[in-house]
């Protein structure tokens, strides 16, 4: 009878621990649940830059310097973001309606720099984001695939009819360094393209360059997203890291990167280009 006693005792004692620990991580978390009919606005500024430099194009008065001491000037830049997904401290993560979640940034036009989303209120240390289109997406039907993933508004060149698949990362220029033997352009201008895409599928099953990049906000101040305010993570996207990044390699190299085995070590220098400058909230 004792020892039935004392183990209906601890029993109790440890239900009563359970509902303790529980109401004080419900306490410290500032969104214990996901409210989605609670929903506030956020958004993601992606800030292209080259290096230490702001990014300008067809600048030939002043060009830039990657690595290898070639010099360039950049005439566009273009990029799909997708997946946005967002992490409290707790490590709770929230993903965007991906109905919602697709968005071309282009360099030469402003307008385009931010993805405006909507998530629940709440303190978020994290910020996760696709850079690409993913395969799901991809292949779904075309009435699923509206506004910027319409193949059938020309989408900016971003998608290749040829190979049904989407330009992930565009990225043109032009440099003295490249060959005559490389340069295609008509104009007599010695430009190099870097168009990266593949999805893993199709025709071509071993070629994937889908990265997804998350970053840490701490550093740089986390994002408090309230309905009576717009918070902003503010991201610096940069440039330089398409020849400077952990596959570095010289333009003259190779002057034109598109659905080739070489656009997998370019696409991995693309996942280092971002970085979080600050949050304004």
């Amino acid at each position: 009878m004792k020892l039935m006693n004392i183990q209906t005792k601890i029993t109790g004692l440890v239900a009563v621990l359970l509902l303790s620990l529980s109401a004080c991580s419900k306490k410290n978390d500032p969104t214990p649940d996901f409210d989605e009919n609670n929903l506030a606005p956020l958004s993601v500024e992606f800030d292209n830059i080259v290096g230490d430099r702001t990014l300008s194009f067809n600048n030939t008065a002043s060009l830039y310097t990657n690595a290898a001491g070639e010099k360039f000037s950049i005439s566009l830049v273009q990029y799909f973001i997708s997946n946005i997904k967002v992490t409290t401290a707790s490590g709770q993560t929230y993903t965007v309606n991906p109905d919602s979640s697709y968005f071309l940034i282009k360099g030469d036009n402003e307008a385009t720099r931010f993805a405006n989303v909507k998530v629940p209120e709440g303190d978020y240390t994290k910020l996760t984001f696709t850079l690409g289109v993913d395969s799901l997406r991809s292949t779904m039907d075309v009435s699923k695939r509206t506004g910027v993933l319409d193949p059938g508004t020309g989408m900016d060149g971003m998608y290749w009819g040829w190979n049904a698949g989407y330009i992930f990362f565009k990225f043109e220029g032009n440099s003295s360094v490249i060959s005559d033997d490389e340069n295609g352009d008509p104009t007599g201008k010695k430009q190099f393209k870097y168009h990266i895409g593949g999805f893993g599928g199709y025709n071509a099953p071993t070629i994937n360059n889908i990265k997804t990049i998350t970053l840490d906000l701490t550093a740089g101040g986390i994002a408090k997203v309230r309905k009576d305010r717009e918070s902003n993570i503010h991201l610096l996207v940069d440039l330089m890291k398409v020849f400077n990044g952990k596959n570095s390699f010289k333009i003259a190299d190779h002057p034109n990167v598109m659905f080739s085995e070489y656009s997998t070590s370019v696409a991995t220098n693309l996942s280092e280009m971002f970085r979080h400058d600050h949050t304004e909230n």
